[in-house]
């Protein structure tokens, strides 16, 4: 793997951390956003500040929210993290995946899937 491409894991997964673990989504932004943030969720403003706000209030209706990341992957300037969400003790979970677009070293770009976890599937897969 080029440094290129690991270095862009490296900041995304901080900045995902930061966001959703440590719940400091003002450290995320600071710390791996430049001016530019293009936001692709239709729930949330483009811009650094539509991500605070929106993050800040999903802490706050959620806080005992958890994340569990499963894996990340990275091809060039993209960086996908698949993860597992819990809104509460007793959510089954969502699976997810967080897509990031980095340039020169900052976030500038976001997509998100999210699909939750069903009491039964047509099969023993597993979403992970």
């Amino acid at each position: 793997m080029s440094e290129r491409i690991q270095s862009n894991k490296d900041i995304a997964l901080d900045f995902h951390r930061r966001a959703f673990v440590e719940k400091d989504p003002v450290s995320a932004i600071s710390a791996h956003v430049g001016s530019t943030y293009i936001q692709h969720n239709p729930q949330v403003a483009d811009g650094p500040e539509g991500f605070v706000g929106f993050v800040k209030g999903f802490h706050q209706q959620f806080p005992d929210f958890k994340i569990e990341i499963k894996r990340t992957i990275a091809d060039g300037d993209l960086v996908a993290i698949h993860f597992c969400a819990y809104l509460n003790k007793e959510d089954r979970g969502t699976a997810g995946v967080d897509i990031f677009r980095i340039e020169r070293g900052k976030v500038v770009e976001h997509w998100d899937i999210l699909q939750p976890i069903p009491e039964q599937a047509a099969n023993s897969n597993g979403m992970f």
